[in-house]
């Protein structure tokens, strides 16, 4: 990515804030709020039935402890009735010091609940109902990790709406990151099928898996390709082992980036270049670019070598791959795959009915 361009993104995000989720069930949750106003409302209570010579009551003149109770209850809910009253100063200094701010509070508490349990959850229904009819042929990424990020960010540089991107993870921070960026979020389990259900996973165009574990990537492939068979799935693994055991599971791409970085290594020692090369292919922000497309109907029958606007590199015919090199790149056909480099000029790879890689 051009540093010049992570540089202003990362100053343009605003500063977190260190949070712990609360990891309390939803009844405690409610009966901690609902103590704090009872308790409150207690306080209140005490402190009337201490200064109840300051209040008077127009029906008996007598102010029993029932009284003080219904009178606290009438003033905490601004209900207020008028036939028990403050009559003395430190009766009416209680009220507005004391009772006050109780009140408000309560009032808090008890809104702030509502809207906790039932407003907010009923809006955020009905805001995943309106995205996930809109949701088709849209990319699901599940881990939103350094490389899921990357991809994302990635993605959005060659010009996919961010509006077709789901990221499913169970950090909040992460997904306040993808958010910024624009893209639907779900805090959910990305290994279970009704996460993947609720996302429309069998309506969408490509999977990219990297949950940080490569048991918990591969568990993950294994739950898409069974709702989705025919989806392409790409799957980060760090352990040589895991990539046998990822293609097994239903991968269509497994990419290993420590493998991927020895190669570079490796092909800076040969040439200072081939690393920088490699990276300008890999990029959006690169003066060339490798997409994949199908043949056209005016191509069948030439050979790979006379591909217009870009220089053709492979060919994938029944699943086996061909370089140009080959007898069977001399005659295009047509279901054929082509695998080409093309100038990266801006125009992006849709003016070529291409899909950048």
């Amino acid at each position: 990515m051009n540093p010049a361009r992570r540089k202003k993104e990362t100053a343009a995000r605003p500063r977190a804030l260190l949070r712990r989720a609360s990891h309390l069930p939803v009844w405690a949750d409610v009966g901690l709020r609902l103590g704090l106003a009872f308790a409150l409302i207690a306080l209140v209570i005490l402190i009337h039935w201490l200064d109840r010579d300051g209040l008077v009551d127009h029906y008996d003149d007598h102010v029993s402890f029932l009284d003080v109770v219904y009178f606290t209850m009438v003033s905490v809910t601004t209900t207020g009735f008028g036939d028990i009253a403050p009559v003395s100063d430190s009766a009416r200094l209680i009220e507005s010091v004391v009772v006050t701010p109780v009140r408000v509070a309560v009032i808090f508490i008890f809104v702030g609940t509502a809207y906790s349990f039932v407003l907010k959850r009923s809006w955020e229904k009905y805001q995943m109902r309106r995205i996930q009819q809109k949701l088709s042929e849209h990319f699901v990424v599940l881990g939103f990790g350094t490389s899921g990020s990357e991809a994302v960010r990635e993605l959005i540089a060659r010009g996919t709406d961010p509006a077709k991107i789901v990221v499913i993870d169970q950090s909040e921070a992460s997904l306040a990151r993808a958010e910024q960026m624009g893209c639907n979020v779900l805090n959910a389990d990305a290994s279970r099928d009704e996460t993947l259900q609720d996302v429309h996973i069998g309506s969408a165009c490509g999977a990219i898996v990297s949950a940080g574990r490569d048991d918990t990537s591969i568990l993950i492939v294994l739950t898409i390709r069974h709702l989705a068979p025919n989806l392409p799935i790409s799957v980060v693994v760090r352990a040589a082992d895991n990539e046998l055991l990822a293609r097994q599971a239903g991968a269509s791409t497994v990419i290993n980036p420590v493998s991927f970085a020895g190669l570079l290594l490796a092909g800076s020692c040969h040439g200072p270049h081939i690393s920088s090369y490699m990276t300008d292919l890999a990029s959006a922000d690169g003066r060339v670019m490798l997409i994949e497309r199908k043949v056209k109907p005016d191509e069948v029958g030439k050979p790979l070598s006379a591909l217009k606007g870009m220089v053709g590199l492979r060919i994938y015919r029944d699943g086996e791959p061909y370089g140009f090199w080959d007898p069977e790149s001399a005659a295009l056909q047509a279901e054929d795959l082509i695998v080409a480099i093309m100038p990266g000029d801006g125009k992006g790879p849709e003016s070529n009915g291409g899909a950048r890689l």
